[in-house]
């Protein structure tokens, strides 16, 4: 079976459901349930990560919630391996195959990824031997796929797969919003992995959730194309129209956006955007182009290494609630409650750290800047 076979939308683990009042403890009940719908509904892609969560929270979610549950056979299972967050050498960046192997118990991994290659750590991957390390993994069996998850450029990625022309698969951030940014270059990067001929997993096709909630002219748009049509599925069904997609990740946080995804994309209901459908999404590009907006998809990679604490990705949000929405009480309000007992957007030393971590290249020491002057006066 070819890749290309592979129902159209996975489960991403990174952004699971929480215990109330508890950020960092997963909901493992909810997650059950959602597991459950998922593989009801004929889906069978899992994402995670040996990054995701605290100590690993998502890897261990998923022995729980689906490797303790269901046959091995039945179900295809995604982890990575990161030479740059968590790894201060080679011995402990390869050491995280085989915790990724203890905290899933999935026995193998069906595809296993360099994770989040980027212009400043992709060297990181070649001077740890991680290349040929996963290349003997696969050889060993404990891997079926491998390939690797891409946050730079397209001459980038041409020089990679130039390098490394035996990869199964990579994984791009695509969304309409991000077709035709400079700074995430989708089409660019869409467009050099074609030509390759390299399938592609799609990770942030919602833009960590801003295409499921997007401003008013947008929604206006959307809205008047297709009043039943729910906003993310605008975003979810753009991307897995395109020709070689392997999947596209959804990263559901609970059973309500569980069920949402599968009205549109279980393998019985999915259908293509029509031609129509893709004049209303240029329509949503132009209007979203018009508006001021921090591009931060929450990922968190930039918080960890912080020496001043500051929740970056909470603070932008707070003022994306403001720029996008015009919504000041609200944005303000919920910077105070960010910052209550950690750093405030001032106390940014400039130190760079955040900004080698940012898979969206944001200029977060000027952004930081911004905020500071808006939320603190």
């Amino acid at each position: 079976m070819s890749l290309l076979d592979t129902p159209k939308l996975g489960f991403g683990l990174m952004r699971l459901p929480v215990m109330p009042g508890e950020p960092d403890t997963i909901d493992i009940e909810q997650t059950k349930k959602m597991v459950d719908m998922f593989m009801e509904a004929g889906l069978t892609y899992f994402d995670t990560a040996f990054v995701y969560g605290k100590d690993g929270a998502s890897e261990k979610a998923a022995k729980a919630a689906l490797v303790d549950r269901y046959p091995r056979d039945s179900y295809t299972l995604a982890t990575k391996i990161n030479a740059f967050l968590m790894a201060r050498n080679e011995e402990e960046c390869k050491r995280q195959f085989r915790i990724s192997l203890e905290r899933t118990g999935a026995g193998y991994f069906d595809f296993y990824l360099l994770h989040a290659l980027q212009t400043n750590n992709y060297k990181k991957y070649d001077e740890y031997g991680i290349w040929d390390y996963v290349k003997g993994l696969k050889e060993e069996g404990l891997v079926k796929h491998y390939g690797f998850s891409f946050h730079a450029t397209p001459q980038l990625l041409e020089e990679i797969l130039m390098a490394h022309p035996d990869v199964d698969f990579v994984q791009l951030q695509i969304n309409y919003a991000d077709w035709e940014n400079p700074s995430v270059t989708s089409r660019a990067n869409y467009e050099v992995a074609r030509k390759h001929g390299v399938p592609i997993v799609v990770m942030e096709p919602v833009k960590g959730g801003t295409l499921a909630n997007p401003p008013m002219s947008v929604q206006k748009i959307l809205k008047e194309a297709d009043p039943n049509a729910s906003l993310p599925s605008w975003a979810i069904r753009f991307v897995a129209s395109l020709p070689g997609i392997l999947t596209v990740l959804s990263g559901m946080s609970n059973v309500e956006q569980m069920k949402d995804n599968l009205s549109y994309m279980k393998p019985d209901a999915f259908r293509p955007l029509s031609d129509a459908e893709q004049k209303v999404i240029e329509r949503a590009q132009a209007a979203l182009a018009a508006i001021p907006s921090i591009p931060c998809t929450g990922c968190s990679y930039c918080a960890p290494g912080c020496p001043m604490n500051i929740p970056i990705p909470d603070i932008f949000s707070a003022r994306n609630k403001q720029m996008i929405f015009g919504l000041t009480e609200r944005g303000q309000s919920e910077y105070d409650r960010a910052v209550t007992g950690r750093g405030k957007a001032s106390d940014c030393i400039a130190c760079g750290q955040c900004e080698g971590a940012c898979p969206q290249r944001i200029h977060i020491i000027e952004r930081l800047k911004e905020c500071a002057q808006a939320f603190e006066g």
